[in-house]
């Protein structure tokens, strides 16, 4: 445990750190509110559920000196972290997501110089895509007869 030892010249007055906050008053309702928050949010502080993993590799390491095995010198492995190269990850992202939405590729063609077929295949229906013409003729048609 260490403590801070302060000379007296060093202590300022308490005064000169909180005169500018305002007293305020505070609504009864929101002083409960605060109170019950404090409340239910305390509890008693247990040290032995955190651990000092640069104490136990000290101890470790003077363990093995008094043994009298010699002790490496050489710096531990860092511990792997969870680290991403945001770079990285959204090259990633977007070669995924290319390669998700591709069209399939064409397979190759068995002789060389075969062209594709473009004539429709019979037995199947085509789709017609054509509009058909107005009926009544536009003010340009109009005009012109």
């Amino acid at each position: 445990m260490g403590t801070t030892l302060r000379y007296p010249y060093e202590i300022r007055e308490a005064k000169e750190y909180f005169d500018d906050i305002p007293n305020l008053k505070v609504e009864p309702d929101m002083l409960k509110l605060a109170e019950h928050i404090l409340q239910s949010k305390a509890a008693d502080f247990d040290p032995s559920q955190f651990v000092d993993h640069y104490e136990e590799a000290v101890v470790e390491m003077l363990k093995t000196k008094e043994a009298g095995i010699p002790v490496s010198r050489e710096a531990a492995a860092p511990r792997k972290q969870n680290v991403v190269n945001l770079m990285d990850a959204l090259r990633l992202s977007i070669a995924q997501e290319k390669a998700a939405s591709a069209p399939p590729k064409k397979g190759r063609k068995r002789i060389e110089g075969q062209g594709e077929m473009l004539l429709p295949i019979a037995g199947k229906k085509r789709k017609e895509t054509v509009a058909e013409p107005a009926e009544r003729p536009s003010n340009r048609q109009k005009n012109v007869g």
